[in-house]
């Protein structure tokens, strides 16, 4: 029951990263620029998804059951030895130019979020650059020991969850930072039972895989596609866990919102001032 690529990518724009190459982005015709070629960035990942069907119709099989091992073999297969070679060397270029971007992010965030708020408020830019070189540096290098230590499939396991929490964030900061109308803790409620949402989903669903693809190779946490079978539905469709707990996310928060301003309302109107968790 695999999720198309475009309920996976959801929650991209929500990742603080994004923004990253954004904000560091020369001037704003650089930005436009980058726009402009956006749409033939999103022809291009269509043609890659074709390789899949290319590797159906040549009859490639994936190594030891692992479906992600299908487009190396195609090209292994099919191309020559220096023709593959640079292909799957594009492949690892691919994957490290995100990571870099991802670890600038994260650098960012434990520099101006962090360190500069809680531990050297009176920080001159230049120990903030330090800092975050060196932020940036040991994100790497955490990255590393994970894919030395750990099962690469961790780290594909580690992406669908992260994509199913970070989305519901959604909310918070689309609503929080653009209405007034929305009440922070039922933003923060709402929040909460996203999260919990999520991880509930996704711990139903297994991963599967095998000769047949059938085969159940791990019960919890194989994938982001939960089956509505699991609502009484007779169906083997399935939705996007993340779309399904940001709808949780959501009532909770337009539900909570009314009942809180209210409550607010009330403390006003007996004279007394509303403490602060009660303020919109």
């Amino acid at each position: 029951m695999p999720v198309p690529a475009d309920q996976q990518t959801a929650a991209e724009p929500v990742y603080p990263h994004t923004l990253t190459g954004t904000l560091a982005a020369r001037n704003r015709n650089t930005i436009k620029r980058n726009l402009v070629a956006l749409p033939v960035y999103t022809l291009m990942l269509g043609f890659l998804a074709l390789l899949g069907y290319a590797a159906i119709s040549a009859g490639v099989q994936p190594i030891g059951g692992d479906r992600n091992t299908i487009v190396p073999r195609l090209l292994d297969s099919a191309f020559p030895a220096w023709s593959s070679g640079l292909a799957l060397a594009a492949i690892g270029v691919g994957a490290m130019v995100p990571a870099a971007i991802m670890s600038i992010g994260s650098a960012n965030l434990f520099t101006r979020d962090i360190y500069r708020v809680f531990i050297r408020p009176d920080a001159t830019p230049a120990r903030e650059a330090r800092v975050s070189r060196t932020a940036s540096l040991t994100t790497k290098l955490g990255a590393l020991l994970v894919i030395a230590l750990f099962n690469t499939q961790f780290a594909i396991d580690m992406q669908l969850v992260g994509g199913v929490l970070i989305l519901q964030t959604l909310p918070a900061f689309a609503l929080g930072l653009r209405s007034a109308w929305a009440h922070r803790w039922a933003l923060a409620g709402g929040l909460v039972a996203g999260l919990i949402t999520g991880l509930l989903m996704l711990y139903q669903i297994p991963q599967l895989g095998g000769a047949d693809g059938h085969t159940v190779l791990r019960a919890h946490f194989g994938g982001s596609a939960w089956p509505l079978s699991h609502l009484g539905l007779h169906t083997s469709a399935a939705v996007y866990a993340g779309v399904l707990a940001l709808v949780v996310n959501l009532v909770v928060t337009v539900v909570a919102t009314p009942v809180l301003h209210r409550r607010a309302a009330r403390r006003r109107g007996s004279g007394g001032t509303p403490p602060r968790s009660d303020r919109p």
